[in-house]
């Protein structure tokens, strides 16, 4: 598995290309901004994108996508909670988006030999979700490094994201974590360091 980050943006929105080495086939995570930094990466490695994915429907992680459906035609997959659910706020709209494709927890996205799988971690939003691939955790706001992810956006719950904070503190192993913004960590650390994460483990009141 290869991982390419690529913050962009003005809010420094991460966003990745996950690719499997083999057949070179990959996935665009979070498509935030500055469309043809995307894909001048995608066409300068060769690589054929075949999905996708938006950890949640803020508009800081999809504003690449309508650009990118423009030249590449591919299903879009974002949790079914995130569909539409904004009302008045049309930043967060997404659901006019060509080719969305629901998904829920335990659903896999199949990525030439690699497999994605959608882990519901709510909290800064509330169909926000965690992308597990082998030894990488790619958590969008959820989780970032010595932080978490803010709760007073519309739909967004300190009660949730303490919860989902939890889950991932409670995987097995470590993991490579890659979050939504800023850099990236290890699942070790933060369950060391990270206080919000402590506080969901009950280590600390």
């Amino acid at each position: 598995m290869l991982i390419k980050t690529l913050p962009v943006g003005l809010l420094g929105t991460n966003c990745y290309v996950v690719t499997d080495e083999e057949t070179l086939k990959c996935a665009i995570i979070d498509p935030g901004a500055e469309s043809n930094t995307i894909l001048d990466y995608i066409e300068a490695s060769k690589l054929t994108p075949v999905a996708v994915i938006l950890t949640h429907g803020h508009f800081d992680h999809y504003m690449a996508l309508e650009a990118i459906l423009e030249a590449k035609i591919l299903p879009v997959y974002i949790n079914e909670k995130e569909i539409d659910r904004s009302g008045q706020d049309k930043r967060h709209k997404i659901g006019y988006i060509k080719n969305i494709k629901a998904c829920k927890e335990g659903d896999v996205i199949e990525i030439g030999a690699l497999r994605l799988q959608v882990l519901e971690t709510p909290g800064h939003s509330p169909g926000s979700i965690t992308i597990m691939c082998e030894d990488a955790l790619f958590t969008g706001d959820t989780l970032f490094q010595g932080d978490c992810g803010r709760t007073d956006l519309e739909g967004g719950s300190r009660e949730e994201i303490l919860k989902s904070l939890y889950r991932l503190a409670m995987l097995d192993g470590d993991f490579e974590v890659y979050p939504g913004h800023d850099r990236a960590t290890t699942l070790r650390a933060e369950r060391s360091d990270n206080m919000d994460m402590r506080i969901a483990t009950g280590e600390l009141k």
